[in-house]
């Protein structure tokens, strides 16, 4: 199993300079703890979901910061983006890291954000088929575009660096079909169920429509929060869990009105001390069939020191409880 975070750029107040530095030091403390991946979200709109528009510009200077961590987006709003611009962007973070990025791309569904470049919403699924086909062209130096032209700098092998968020298991056979790696949100909307009963069926189909000669790998994306103790925890964590679950319930994503233990069981929360969140974490009905677990704090924004120390939690109790190991340094 590899080992990720993933983070949405979220800060409190109005000083965005302090929220871009935090984040940024929290890639160099998961890089120094061993951690496989780092993970950005994409948000132009940011109440409720995160700070970041630009994450290609962020994780160039995480680039520089760090020494053996992986990079990627989880996720690019593909529909969004020029996809030879973006291509471009990528490898040119790509080179610079020296071919650690990894490509996260989804089709998002704000209609503020739609509507604030030009797209049609209800095409989302159709543009972001359309602009993946067209940025997978690019990252393996076909011509796009016009006759004649590829992107510089030249990519490097992308073939299992592409990874599609999906919310069905139609979207996991279609991620499949296009030989995209799988990512599996924090919590499935929209259901009652708990969020691993409503994935699992997910992530059976993607492996069964996998048909590609490397092994098919699975991003979970998991709301992890580990502290001295539960009240420790929580004191971090259950007023902003909380907050986002009413923001959700008025979008009909969530029940409206419900109370912070429905809020952290909507959000499929893993909170408290390391033990009884690697009790919890065992009894995770898609984690066994996960390559890549990618822990994450949102919707909650704890303090910086509190979540430097939830990362050292992560890495060196919980996750080895799971099996996982560290890569050595230059591996």
């Amino acid at each position: 199993m590899k080992l990720g975070f993933l983070t949405h750029v979220q800060g409190r107040g109005d000083d965005p300079a302090r929220t871009y530095r935090d984040a940024q030091d929290l890639f160099v403390v998961a890089d120094e703890l061993g951690f496989d991946v780092g993970w950005v979200a994409q948000h132009h709109v940011p109440p409720g979901g995160g700070g970041l528009p630009s994450p290609w510009t962020f994780l160039a200077h995480a680039a520089a910061r760090t020494k053996r961590i992986r990079l990627g987006t989880a996720i690019t709003v593909l529909p969004l983006e020029n996809p030879i611009r973006l291509a471009e962007d990528i490898s040119v973070v790509d080179t610079l890291s020296g071919g650690r990025v990894e490509v996260g791309v989804g089709s998002g569904g704000s209609e503020a954000e739609y509507a604030a470049f030009g797209r049609d919403v209800a095409r989302k699924r159709e543009l972001t088929t359309e602009h993946l086909a067209i940025l997978r062209a690019a990252l393996a130096n076909e011509e796009v575009g016009t006759r004649g032209f590829t992107i510089q700098p030249p990519a490097g092998d992308f073939t299992g660096r592409i990874w599609q968020g999906v919310f069905s298991g139609a979207g996991a056979e279609h991620a499949a079909a296009a030989g995209s790696n799988l990512l599996l949100n924090r919590a499935a909307y929209g259901y009652d169920e708990p969020t691993d009963a409503v994935q699992r069926p997910w992530a059976d189909a993607y492996l069964s429509a996998w048909d590609r000669p490397r092994p098919p790998r699975i991003g979970l994306s998991r709301f992890v929060f580990p502290a001295k103790d539960r009240r420790t925890a929580l004191a971090q964590i259950a007023a902003d869990v909380h907050q986002a679950a009413l923001r959700f319930g008025q979008r009909g994503a969530f029940p409206a009105d419900l109370d912070t233990d429905e809020a952290l069981r909507r959000f499929h929360s893993f909170y408290g001390h390391p033990d009884e969140i690697v009790a919890a974490l065992r009894r995770e009905r898609v984690l066994p069939v996960a390559t890549d677990l990618i822990t994450q704090f949102n919707p909650a924004v704890p303090d910086h020191d509190a979540a430097i120390r939830a990362l050292e939690l992560i890495a060196t109790e919980v996750a080895p409880a799971l099996g996982w190991k560290p890569q050595p340094e230059g591996v």
